[in-house]
């Protein structure tokens, strides 16, 4: 009987614990921080747990709001959000985000929402609409003139469908994505930005009034420009970042490169690059054709450690006694036309390469339709004596879309594979070929062993094809 009365009392003591709230016992400041890193709705959701929960989210310092996931039948999305941002008493706002909402919910109230941010303090403020069918409107100009009340705002990121104009200067550590009203805009906001360090422009050409974008920043370290505006452009970008150590730049269209203002044409969106001395990583990508004068781009680009470059090189006057002495990885895309030629000079001016990265983009995309491109001749610019790369650093080479049966790609890697007295590891992706067409299977095999046999530099040099067969 004693045994049983001592085992009922330690199942209630082990029910008091499993109903004890331990959650509720926590600090304050932890418990700000789990609900931080929740969208509002459920932290709003826990005011229903205990009497201390009840004004406990109207503390959190962030704030989340997504459309889709914030709806419901009775209440629209502007309402669940101007009554929630009135019932907040936190007196500092860390971050405020509205993203993935149709810009037809929001046009009417986000001034209004913005200016709630600004009152509490806002650190961060992304604003991510999306255009809707059911709006007819204009682009929505941010309300600059809060900027001017509040010194707190330090990271910005609003979508396409914003229109920034600044008439004078704020302070930003990051800015991601902006239509400005005109390049004295461009000015206002980035010259009042001593701290900036990441900026990320996503444009269309005809989306703003900016002729020329003035980029001069001396703390700015990351820098991404996405342009997909297609045609002939009036216009550009003027790059002075002495600090700047990555330069993303993504386009559609054409596109120059100099380094002086005067140096332009009008058929090309230019870009000019007057100063990136510490620059440490560069992409340029997804340009349909690319002039550049006098090998400014490579000269601006000398101090960098990793290169990725998808253009045609066509049109470029290849780097010559130009040296990129702390170049170690270098991508190129193998289907732009003379793809080869920039490679044999690159190879030529980067005297400690490690890592050389070939990519044929239709490959990646699985495109059975986009042209490749192939060399002139038997690799006619091939480099006249052995580069230094080849005899001392060059440890891995990563062909990806390797053209097994294109004279040109086997020739190339022929060379490397050669030549390369440190290549460790050779790695070739090729194309898959359905087991039907046996025929072909056995080329792609032989031509693949041909491949395998030749004698390389490096005796411990790991040769590697991959492919779905």
């Amino acid at each position: 009987m004693e045994h049983k009365s001592k085992t009922c009392g330690e199942n209630l003591r082990n029910q008091d614990v499993l109903n004890e709230d331990r959650i509720s016992e926590l600090p304050e400041a932890l418990l700000m921080q789990i609900l931080s890193s929740l969208a509002t709705k459920n932290v709003i959701a826990t005011s229903v747990l205990s009497k201390r929960w009840r004004s406990l989210w109207k503390k959190v310092p962030s704030i989340k709001f997504d459309s889709w996931y914030h709806k419901t039948e009775s209440h629209r999305f502007s309402e669940i959000v101007s009554k929630s941002l009135l019932s907040y008493n936190s007196p500092v706002l860390d971050s405020f985000y509205l993203v993935d909402i149709c810009v037809s919910e929001a046009s009417d109230d986000i001034t209004i929402w913005i200016g709630i941010a600004f009152a509490h303090h806002v650190r961060k403020l992304v604003l991510k609409l999306l255009l809707d069918e059911t709006y007819y409107g204009n682009l929505i100009t941010f309300p600059s003139a809060f900027c001017n009340c509040n010194n707190t705002l330090d990271t910005l990121e609003i979508s396409k469908l914003f229109l920034l104009d600044f008439p004078s200067r704020v302070g930003l550590k990051s800015l991601s994505y902006a239509n400005f009203r005109d390049d004295e805009s461009v000015c206002n906001l980035l010259c009042g930005c001593p701290s900036l360090e990441d900026l990320v422009v996503q444009r269309r050409g005809s989306y703003d009034g900016v002729i020329t974008f003035t980029i001069a920043v001396p703390s700015l370290q990351r820098l991404t420009i996405v342009d997909t505006f297609r045609g002939t452009c009036r216009g550009g970008y003027a790059i002075n970042a002495p600090s700047l150590k990555y330069l993303n730049i993504k386009g559609v269209g054409l596109l120059s490169f100099s380094l002086f203002r005067t140096q332009r044409t009008e058929s090309y969106g230019f870009c000019l690059i007057e100063n990136a001395p510490e620059l440490v990583e560069a992409k340029i990508t997804g340009f349909t054709d690319i002039n550049l004068h006098n090998e400014n781009i490579f000269v601006s680009l000398t101090s960098a450690k990793r290169l990725s470059f998808d253009f045609s090189p066509f049109k470029i006057k290849c780097p010559t006694g130009i040296t990129f002495s702390q170049l170690v990885s270098l991508d190129l895309n193998t289907r732009k036309s003379e793809w080869s030629i920039l490679l044999a000079r690159m190879l030529d001016s980067s005297p400690r390469l490690q890592i050389l990265k070939l990519v044929n983009i239709a490959y990646l995309y699985h495109d059975n339709k986009v042209s490749t491109f192939p060399l002139a001749g038997d690799w006619e610019q091939r480099p006249k004596c052995v580069p230094e790369c080849l005899l001392f650093h060059l440890e891995t080479l990563i062909w990806t879309g390797y053209i097994w049966d294109r004279k040109d790609d086997r020739e190339v890697a022929t060379y490397i594979l050669k030549k390369a007295r440190h290549l460790k590891k050779a790695t070739f992706y090729t194309e898959p070929i359905q087991l039907e067409y046996f025929q072909t299977l056995e080329e792609k095999h032989e031509m693949l062993n041909e491949l395998a046999s030749v004698v390389r530099a490096s005796s411990s040099c790991h040769l590697v094809f991959e492919s779905s067969n």
